[in-house]
């Protein structure tokens, strides 16, 4: 975490800083001015940082003058040895108002408030990103297959199903062409569009553009006849992935 301190009495400083590092070893200081002016040029040069601790009274003014030249949108635990200037804090991005001398255990329970406030904003925000990562990743929709000494383009919607027959993969295209491809059902699960494919069982994963029929069969168990001309081993869904496939093709 990077801190600036905004003060004009080092003794104030070196006090804060060492109470800081008794705190969380993680707290980076990344400055410290003693003025309005050094603190608008500090921002102008610098990346913002996490928390800014900061006095109220400075070398050239009030800090309340900043928050009037500058945007400052990062939280902001005072430091000060006067309780009149609370309220006009709490108008700004407070966190907290500690009056000096600063005891530790009010310094930390501030830095706890400010964790527990914008630390888990800041984390919810990188969970959003990564699941909006997620639903934006690609999905595979073209192989290449060799052919010979000839390779060959098949995109997702001239694939009918993926099995496995004698321990080998095969790609069945909508046109009754078989292909051996090197991934394993497993992987392919991963690569395709849940939205389009779905793995009925270990052997199998069928195209939903490519279902002719759905039929009962045995043990509440379905069987799926695909489009496909060329006869191909039954196509049963197994009993624990019957549910699944019937939100799946519900969808």
């Amino acid at each position: 975490m990077n801190v600036l301190i905004i003060e004009n009495e080092k003794p104030a400083v070196d006090g804060l800083v060492r109470l800081l590092k008794n705190i969380d070893t993680g707290i980076n200081v990344v400055g410290v001015t003693e003025s309005v002016e050094s603190t608008i040029n500090w921002f102008q040069g610098n990346p913002n940082p996490d928390l800014i601790f900061m006095d109220i009274q400075l070398d050239d003014g009030l800090c309340f003058e900043l928050f009037e030249t500058i945007n400052i949108e990062i939280p902001v635990i005072f430091t000060t040895a006067y309780n009149e200037y609370m309220l006009s804090a709490f108008k700004v991005n407070s966190v907290d108002y500690l009056l000096k001398p600063i005891e530790e255990n009010n310094l930390r329970r501030a830095i706890e408030k400010f964790k527990s406030i914008h630390y888990n904003a800041s984390l919810n925000n990188e969970v959003i990103k990564q699941l909006l990562n997620e639903l934006n990743k690609g999905y595979k929709n073209r192989f290449l297959i060799k052919v010979g000494e000839h390779y060959k383009s098949i995109t997702d919607t001239e694939i009918a199903c993926f099995h496995i027959w004698e321990r080998a993969t095969f790609l069945r295209t909508t046109a009754d062409h078989e292909y051996v491809i090197d991934h394993s059902l497993d992987n392919l699960q991963k690569m395709l569009d849940p939205g389009k494919f779905f793995r009925v069982n270990r052997n199998c994963i069928i195209n939903i553009g490519e279902i002719s029929d759905i039929i009962n069969y045995s043990s509440s168990r379905l069987k799926i006849l695909l489009k496909s001309k060329k006869p191909i081993q039954d196509i049963i869904v197994s009993k624990d992935k019957v549910s699944e496939f019937k939100r799946w093709i519900d969808k």
